[in-house]
């Protein structure tokens, strides 16, 4: 399984997810499609989009679920292929780049109508021009991009808030004096019927469609647990608010035959109550953010239409061109090629009708990423381990499967059958290109174990690497298991054979699990090659079903080394690692820590440096997240001695993890009461360390 040598750099923050995904809605879903939306379904047309809005719910939480689970280049596309085959994903990749550069293309033509207010400017010329300063901004670096994405979006976003708010005291007022025609303008409110309404919520539904887009830049995304689903759901937020309350606004300010044929209607309805403002210049604002919406959904559009072609590049699908990344570490062959792509269509189609056909493909990619969740949770792959989980899950995504499906058949017989030959056509690229150069196999194949013959073992490692890749969580107990720790510290080399015999006696007295069942696991470990030897470290590793409550470790330190079956070189440090079975991605990502310690350079210096056990565990623990202090009269912390651990008041999220006393360890308690010359080990969040250190000062 390729994924090529390189990856692109992590740097991108909360604001440009939230950007990103805020800018790829904003465009035609707002500036346009309102008055086409309330011939459909008259005043409910507003809620309508409210609707929509939560009909997004279980495709925005089931790409949260995969993309941190997976933060890789390509979004969708790698989601389906690891889940459901290089099939399915081929037909998700091709397809959403397609649809994603019909649906720039469209937003780049379709501020002509806003422009044309002001200015009689020729319309495709101005969107090849556009696509070229865009593309050629997306080569410089995702940053740059996303850069200008967050002063776009931030003009946007201030500028509707500002009509919004102008718009509530316009309506207000006009209810207060007498109400007369904005109450008529909500009646009916179901002008043709629940049919109606539905087929409006279906038709409004694709302007939320970028909200999931910003999944194919997640590789370069900062924490991606955190502000991926934190950043969908603050742009959800602000897209659903801005346009069910702007549409309402809309609705009771224009007559609903005058609002039915605007294909401008916020700026028609901005001449209503921009009318103090000097010189036009409300109608002006609005303009500016139409500009911004509509170039905002064409940049965003590039930098991640272009991450598709990047990572099927990768697991050699298209061309393996496409997956270099050039001088500015961006993939620019796939970022030209978009880029033309966007231009051709400007040039040749008619992007605004073919923009909204391939919307319904949208629709069925939702579908399938919902089912990609149900596919990855009931595989029980080790590895596949989220930062963030679908709530109500499976229900959520049961419904995310069924309702895109009904919204499409809203949509009329041409969408279904653009569909139908979108997947047809990238199904026949996969056959006569993709099929002879890849072996993967989905999580598909894990799901069902009358197929367990067919379970891609790489789909599992792969999985896990990306696991330790993305390091510690909050909460993982590294720190405190790495602090409390057994070290055995040999001053003789040893068969390995028996020193797993010894590691799992001393383990079995610290977790009482059977020694046998311990040495029988490493045992069989080692035999099988699944144990990490490197650098002059091996982790032996299980994970234990039913008795183990919490990780537990035992290190050893071997000056004169231990000879470790295959392994080019004597070992000298050896971290016996046990986890509960019902933690496998906790378990990951301790050992991945584990091995960047390893991996440091100078670390086996400083390992067999080490004078005694705390020494050793020090060389492990995070500096910025330990602290060890040690009692004695006469020095800052003589106040502590002979009072309980409980007494004390240790700042913020301060842990007594361990008590070295008298040459052994203890492991505290709330009465455990300290004794001069006690050292104690301490853990804790940076901030809580650097008052302490301050508080007892240097040890």
């Amino acid at each position: 399984m390729s994924e090529g040598p390189q990856r692109l750099r992590k740097e991108l923050g909360l604001f440009d997810v939230y950007a990103i995904s805020t800018g790829a809605m904003f465009s035609s879903g707002f500036f346009l499609l309102p008055g086409l939306a309330a011939a459909k379904t008259g005043p409910s047309v507003a809620l309508a989009y409210l609707v929509a809005g939560l009909f997004i719910l279980p495709a925005m939480f089931s790409v949260a679920e995969l993309a941190t689970a997976m933060p890789r280049a390509g979004g969708a596309y790698y989601f389906l292929d690891r889940a459901l085959g290089p099939l399915v994903g081929t037909v998700g990749g091709l397809g959403t780049w397609l649809a994603l550069v019909l649906k720039s293309a469209f937003a780049l033509v379709g501020m002509g109508a806003y422009l044309g207010i002001y200015f009689d400017i020729p319309i495709k010329p101005l969107a090849i021009g556009l696509t070229i300063a865009f593309m050629l901004i997306n080569i410089v670096g995702a940053k740059e991009t996303s850069g200008l994405q967050r002063a776009l979006v931030t003009a946007l976003v201030a500028i509707m808030v500002f009509f919004i708010a102008q718009g509530l005291v316009f309506v207000s007022n006009d209810l207060a004096a007498s109400g007369v025609a904005a109450r008529e303008r909500f009646s009916p409110f179901l002008a043709f019927g629940f049919q109606g309404f539905m087929a409006t919520v279906g038709f409004v539904f694709v302007s939320y469609a970028g909200l999931t887009k910003v999944a194919s830049v997640a590789e370069e995304i900062r924490n991606p647990d955190r502000n991926i689903p934190l950043g969908m759901v603050l742009s959800l937020g602000t897209a659903a608010f801005v346009y069910t309350v702007g549409v309402l606004i809309i609705v009771a300010v224009l007559p609903a035959d005058e609002l039915r044929h605007d294909l401008t209607p916020v700026a028609t309805a901005a001449q209503a109550f921009f009318e103090w403002l000097p010189g036009g210049l409300g109608v002006m604002l609005i303009v500016a953010a139409a500009i911004a919406a509509f170039a905002s959904t064409g940049n965003a559009g590039i930098l991640s239409a272009s991450r598709y072609p990047l990572a099927m590049a990768r697991d050699r699908l298209v061309s393996a061109r496409f997956g270099t990344l050039g001088r500015f570490h961006t993939p620019t062959f796939a970022i030209v090629v978009t880029g033309l792509l966007m231009i051709g269509s400007i040039l040749f189609l008619d992007v605004e009708a073919i923009a909204k056909l391939a919307s319904a493909f949208q629709l069925a990619l939702f579908s399938l990423l919902c089912l990609a969740v149900i596919i990855m949770r009931e595989s029980r792959i080790a590895g596949y381990d989220p930062g963030f989980r679908s709530p109500l899950y499976p229900w959520i995504q049961i419904f995310g499967f069924v309702t895109p499906f009904w919204l499409i058949s809203e949509m009329g017989e041409l969408a279904v059958l653009f569909t139908g030959g979108l997947i047809t056509l990238t199904i026949g690229w996969y056959f006569v290109y993709g099929r002879a150069r890849t072996v993967r196999a989905g999580a598909v194949f894990h799901t069902f174990a009358r197929l367990g013959e067919l379970q891609h073992a790489g789909l599992d490692a792969e999985l896990r690497g990306i696991v330790k890749e993305k390091g510690l969580r909050e909460e993982d107990p590294y720190d405190e298991v790495v602090a409390r720790a057994a070290v055995l510290d040999l001053d003789r080399a040893l068969p390995f054979g028996d020193l797993i015999v010894l590691a799992a006696d001393r383990l079995s007295k610290q977790t009482g699990v059977p020694a046998e069942q311990l040495n029988r696991g490493f045992q069989q470990e080692v035999e099988a090659g699944f144990m990490p030897v490197a650098r002059g470290a091996a982790l032996p590793h299980l994970r234990i079903a039913g008795v183990l409550e919490r990780p537990t470790m035992l290190i050893v330190r071997s000056v004169d080394g231990i000879g470790v079956r295959d392994a080019a070189e004597s070992v000298h440090a050896i971290f016996f690692l046990l986890s509960p079975e019902d933690e496998p991605g906790q378990h990951l990502r301790l050992l991945g820590h584990l091995a960047t310690h390893v991996d440091d350079h100078g670390f086996v210096e400083r390992w067999l440096d080490a004078r005694d056990a705390d020494e050793l565990r020090h060389t492990l623990l995070r500096e910025e997240r330990s602290l060890s202090l040690r009692i004695d009269r006469g020095s800052a912390a003589a106040d502590l001695i002979g009072r309980a651990i409980v007494d004390i008041d240790l700042p913020g999220d301060a842990l007594v993890a361990l008590i070295r006393r008298g040459g052994h360890g203890l492991i505290p308690h709330g009465s455990t009461v300290l004794a001069e010359g006690d050292r104690l080990t301490v853990i804790g969040g940076p901030d809580t360390i650097r008052t302490l250190a301050e508080r007892y000062g240097p040890q």
